[in-house]
C-alpha cells in the first residue's frame, strides 16, 4: 500500500489517500473501513439517458463517487473489497441518496475520511500497511496424493491462491508404471500453479507439507527441475524449502503445520511466529494460574484500570475483529484501552482473526493480558468495573 496524502488534524479530523498495490493491501482496507465514513473512489455506474423523442438509451459511465458508507464485504479467497452506501455528493451522473456499491481495485486510489475521526488504532493500521518491511510472506504448499493447495502466509492473514486436484491410478502388481507417471503429472502441475502464484523472484521459506513422503518426493521433482531446466528462481531458493509432516493434505492441516518447533524455528522473524510464541506464553501463563494472566472484556479492562498492564512486561492482547464493530461506542471502548496501555508503557499486540493466533484470542473473548504483577478475582471487580463505566477513556486524536 502507498499513502499518496495524509491531511489529519489532531483532532483526528481529516482524510488518507491511499494507493492499494496488492491483494494484501485490501485487507488493510476491509479494516479501515467502517460504516458511517466517507470514501471517495472511482466508479463505473450504468446511466439511462433519454432523448427528445422519449426514446431511453443505457450505458457505463466511468465517474467518482463520494459515498457514506452503510455495509463493507470483503472476499479473502479473491482480495475483494465492496463497499455499499449513499452517495454523499452530487455530480451529473448521481444524486445524493442514491445508493451504489464501489469495488475497490488494485491500482486505483481511495480517499477515507472517518466519521468519528482516526484515532490511534486507525492511524497504526495506516502506518502497518504503508511500511514496505511488513510485506513479508510464507509461501505453502499442503498436499497429498492427487491433491495441493498452494497457499500464501502474510502477515496478516493465510490466502488459498489456487487447488490441485488430479486422478493418480493406484499401484497395482505389474502396473506401478501408471502410478509414477501419474504422480510426476501430477507434480508437474502442482510446480507449474506454485509458480504462477507465487513469487520466487525475491527469496521466502516455502512450506511443503504432506502425510507420508509425498512433500519429499515433491521437493526431491522440484529441485531436479529446477537443475534441468535451470530455472533460477527455484535454484535461488533451493535451501528454503522446508519439508514437514501434516496430517492430510487439505487446507485445515496448515494450522498444526505452522506450530510444529521446526517450522516455528524457521520462520522465528515473521509476524506469524511472534504472534503464535506470544499466545503460547499466555497459554503458560494461564495453566500455571497465578494471576498473571487473564482474558474476557471485562477482567482485562479491571487490570488495565489497576495498572497491571504497563511497565515491566505488561502485554495487551487484542483481536482485530473489536476494532471492526459497528457500534462506535464499543470502538471506542477498546482504542481507549489501547491508548491507556500505552501511555503507561505497556506492549500492545493487535492479532490478526484470519491467523491461527487470532482464532486462538477470540475464543477467550478476543482480548486478553499478560500482567506485570500477579491480581486475584478480577472476574469480581470486572463487573463492577464495566457497570461503572470503567477507568479508560477514548483519545480523540492521533497522528502518523
Amino acid at each position: 500500500m502507498r499513502l499518496i496524502r495524509k491531511d489529519v488534524d489532531r483532532d483526528g479530523s481529516g482524510s488518507v489517500t491511499l494507493f492499494p498495490e496488492e491483494p494484501e493491501d485490501m485487507w488493510h482496507a476491509y479494516n479501515l473501513i467502517r460504516p458511517t465514513d466517507l470514501l471517495r473512489a472511482s466508479a463505473l455506474r450504468r446511466v439511462t439517458t433519454e432523448s427528445t423523442t422519449g426514446s431511453t438509451a443505457s450505458h457505463r459511465v466511468h465517474t467518482t463517487l463520494l459515498i457514506r458508507v452503510t455495509s463493507i464485504d470483503f472476499d479473502s479467497h479473491a482480495g475483494q473489497l465492496h463497499v455499499s452506501g449513499r452517495i454523499a455528493e452530487e455530480n451529473k451522473y448521481v444524486k445524493v441518496g442514491q445508493y451504489h456499491t464501489l469495488d475497490l481495485e488494485l491500482q486505483r486510489n481511495f480517499t477515507l475520511e472517518k466519521a468519528d475521526g482516526w484515532d490511534s488504532v486507525a492511524l497504526g493500521v495506516v502506518r502497518e500497511a504503508v511500511d514496505p518491511a511488513n510485506r513479508a510472506e510464507v509461501g505453502a504448499v499442503v498436499m497429498q496424493e492427487g491433491l495441493a493447495n498452494i497457499c500464501l502466509i502474510t502477515e496478516h492473514q493465510t490466502i488459498l491462491r489456487q487447488r490441485v486436484e488430479a486422478t493418480i491410478p493406484r499401484k497395482r502388481v505389474g502396473k506401478a508404471s501408471d502410478h509414477d507417471k501419474g504422480l510426476v503429472r501430477f507434480f508437474q502441475t502442482t510446480l507449474d500453479t506454485m509458480l504462477r502464484n507465487i513469487d520466487l523472484e525475491t527469496p521466502k521459506p516455502i512450506l511443503l507439507a504432506s502425510p507420508g513422503f509425498v512433500a519429499a518426493a515433491f521437493q526431491k521433482y522440484i529441485l531436479e527441475t529446477a537443475t534441468q531446466t535451470n530455472n533460477k528462481p527455484l535454484l535461488q531458493n533451493r535451501d528454503n524449502f522446508i519439508v514437514v509432516h501434516s496430517s492430510s493434505g487439505h487446507l485445515h492441516s496448515l494450522n498444526e503445520v505452522l506450530k510444529s518447533p521446526e517450522v516455528l524455528l524457521r520462520l522465528k522473524n515473521t509476524k506469524y511466529a511472534r504472534e503464535t510464541g506470544l499466545m503460547d506464553e499466555f497459554f503458560t501463563l494461564l495453566r500455571k494460574d497465578e494471576g498473571r494472566a487473564w482474558y474476557g472484556p471485562s477482567e482485562v479492562t479491571a487490570a488495565v484500570g489497576k495498572g497491571a498492564v504497563g511497565r515491566g512486561g505488561g502485554v495487551l492482547v487484542v483481536s482485530n475483529k473489536l476494532f471492526r464493530s459497528q457500534e462506535i461506542g464499543e470502538r471506542k471502548r477498546w482504542v481507549g484501552l489501547v491508548d491507556k496501555v500505552k501511555a503507561e508503557g505497556g506492549d500492545v499486540r493487535i492479532l490478526s482473526s484470519e491467523h491461527e493466533s487470532g482464532r486462538r484470542l477470540e475464543g477467550l473473548g478476543g482480548v486478553a493480558a499478560i500482567l506485570t504483577f500477579p491480581l486475584e478475582d478480577l472476574d469480581e471487580d470486572g463487573g463492577q468495573d464495566d457497570d461503572s463505566g470503567g477507568e479508560v477513556s477514548a483519545v480523540e486524536g492521533a497522528q502518523i
